[in-house]
């Protein structure tokens, strides 16, 4: 743990400058924050008393405890909705863990899990659905796998034509004035 030496302390009354940081040669011991940071898994908070109201875009895992209108897209990572939580916004992400209020439809590409006290008034699409009991859920679930056809209809470019389905074999019905005739039939 680094101490700042007490001689280095400015007098009371003047600014603190702030000071570089020392890099440490490579594989020698010492506090390296950079290293430290790295470890440690990215999460951002958004207070209660925050209001946002357009589209939220990120890339690194969010908890919100205020209230978002519009969008939220964290289509890799987790989005957590804390008790205090109110969106109305459309939802994209990896997971959605609901523990407040949610108004708008919910996407995510691993699971949707809603909570205790959580509510949910909306459409679900996810592979894993998980609703506790004494939670709230006004909607539809659609639960795709991974790899299914929506999968394969998002990976291709705006435009492309949709994949047909190979054709399957169709029943006839065969007439008797055919079979009199000595006409093929299916072939």
């Amino acid at each position: 743990m680094w101490k700042r030496d007490e001689a280095v302390r400015p007098a009371s009354g003047q600014p603190v400058a702030s000071q570089p940081a020392v890099p440490t040669a490579a594989g020698a011991p010492g506090h390296r924050p950079e290293a430290v940071h790295n470890m440690e898994k990215d999460i951002v908070n958004i207070g209660k008393s925050v209001v946002i109201k357009g589209e939220l875009n990120g890339s690194e895992d969010l908890t919100i405890e205020g209230h978002v209108e519009g969008t939220i897209q964290l289509r890799d990572h987790v989005l957590t909705i804390g008790p205090n939580g109110r969106i109305k916004a459309q939802v994209f992400a990896k997971s959605v863990i609901v523990l407040g209020e949610v108004a708008g439809n919910v996407t995510a590409s691993d699971k949707v899990d809603i909570r205790d006290n959580g509510s949910v008034d909306g459409d679900i699409v996810s592979p894993r659905v998980a609703i506790a009991e004494g939670a709230h859920f006004r909607g539809s679930v659609d639960m795709q796998r991974k790899g299914g056809a929506a999968q394969a209809q998002a990976g291709k470019p705006a435009g492309a034509p949709a994949a047909t389905p190979p054709p399957q074999p169709v029943a006839q019905q065969t007439s008797p004035s055919q079979v009199a005739a000595g006409q093929r039939v299916g072939a």
